[in-house]
């Protein structure tokens, strides 16, 4: 097993030399992970997440909950969460984002519910992330928050309650601007009713995975209007929450199969599920791969000589964007033409991941026409170099699936994928 490089030091992707027959295990789900911790924080109990994901995102989740109040044991892999008490430790509490969009978008509005002034900041990249919608819509349900230009770093000046009721937003950009109120909606004195006004919405399986983990804890939330989400005002019932496997990490693995004309099994895959990555079962077919269930989980079989027999995919991932990065990686391998659309979304997430793919493909040989909302990638002949990541955990995934085909990949700073899987690196070189 190859051990991650420094971070001044790129670490070499393994490349396979042969069909792979493997079942893995993988950590929780990040995006369940973060919003059990946040519903449990509000809770009108104690609750345990079990089986909770490990890593930077959801430990600074836990530190930012920590800091508005609420206790968070983040030993083992249960975590025990004893609810907010309405009052921050200290005058002023600080919470650290980090790269983490979920705890700079889901920690204000809970942040309104305390006693006291929450200051919130992050990486340097966090400051160019959008958020400014979020607070102009605190504002509107009655806080007051502190910020320059819409972003990190800013206030939120909590007076213990938030009047709440109705708010037109603009969630275009991202999915999370309407799971962020809607998670803490019940809790404001006249709950919420949000109504989205703008292009689609990107990511759509997130809110309703929000939606369906907020009625598990009894709360009243009326969808019965497009572009409108209605959360009567109430408790928040604690909730033994466990957290699937992490599907959208599952994406590398499963191209891994892929890749070298093996199978890979990803244990526990849910029967049913609001996770976006659940789409990786019918993209992959497209390409050329087959997809079953057996009694472990989900097993994707590649074609029968590898990379060399994957097919082009004309997709709109609009509604599963983290996908991409992963998606247009196999696509670079492919021998037709692929076409992806949908994806504009993404140009603000960890980086712009659109540029960063054209960028970085387009080094390694491929052939990328960067559009607004997309990628265009036609056959071209692949080499090693140099694969920069920009801090993004889905640009490392991106550069290992095409290490696993073409050898002399260097992936830099392998290790930003601990945002969302501890030690990813040294799993997947055991893998071959």
């Amino acid at each position: 097993m190859t051990t991650p490089a420094p971070h001044d030091a790129p670490w070499p992707a393994p490349t396979s030399i042969g069909p792979l027959d493997t079942t893995v295990t993988l950590p929780g789900s990040k995006s369940l992970t973060n919003r059990a911790l946040v519903l449990a924080a509000l809770a009108d109990g104690p609750s345990v997440v079990r089986r909770a994901l490990r890593s930077r995102d959801t430990l600074l989740m836990a530190q930012a909950l920590t800091a508005l109040g609420a206790s968070v044991v983040t030993d083992g892999e249960d975590w025990a969460v004893t609810p907010l008490d309405g009052s921050v430790p200290e005058d002023r509490a600080s919470v650290d984002c980090g790269l983490a969009g979920t705890v700079m978008r889901f920690v204000p509005p809970a942040a309104g519910l305390v006693r006291g002034d929450v200051a919130f900041d992050g990486d340097a990249h966090m400051r160019k992330r959008p958020v400014g919608e979020i607070l102009a819509a605190l504002r509107t349900l009655g806080l007051a928050v502190d910020d320059t230009d819409g972003a990190l770093p800013f206030t939120v000046r909590g007076t213990g309650a938030v009047p709440g009721g109705p708010v037109v937003i603009d969630a275009s950009a991202s999915s999370q601007f309407v799971s962020a109120l809607l998670l803490a909606g019940a809790r404001f004195d006249a709950g919420v009713d949000v109504r989205h006004d703008g292009e689609p919405i990107p990511s759509l399986p997130h809110v309703e995975m929000t939606i369906a983990m907020l009625r598990d804890r009894g709360v009243a939330v009326d969808t019965s209007e497009a572009n409108r989400w209605v959360v009567a005002a109430g408790p928040i019932a604690a909730h033994d929450e466990p957290i699937e496997p992490d599907l959208s990490n599952a994406a590398p693995f499963l191209a891994l199969a892929a890749v070298s004309g093996g199978s890979v099994v990803v244990r526990d895959w849910p029967a049913a599920t609001t996770q976006a990555g659940d789409a990786l079962r019918g993209l992959l077919p497209q390409m050329g791969c087959t997809v079953s269930r057996v009694d472990e989980g989900l097993r994707v079989a590649g074609p029968s000589d590898g990379w060399r027999g994957l097919q082009g995919l004309e997709a709109d991932l609009h509604d599963v964007g983290e996908l991409a990065p992963a998606v247009a990686a196999l696509c670079a391998l492919a021998q037709t033409p692929s076409h992806l659309t949908g994806i504009a979304h993404i140009r603000g997430h960890e980086t712009d991941r659109l540029a960063a793919l054209a960028a970085e493909l387009g080094a390694l040989g491929a052939d990328v026409v960067e559009h607004p909302d997309g990628l265009t990638i036609t056959p071209a002949p692949l080499h090693g170099g140099v694969f920069h990541t920009y801090a993004d955990h889905r640009m490392a995934h991106a550069a290992v699936i095409v290490g696993a085909a073409v050898p002399g990949v260097l992936v830099e700073n392998v290790a930003t994928t601990g945002k969302t899987f501890p030690d990813f690196a040294g799993f997947w070189s055991g893998l071959f």
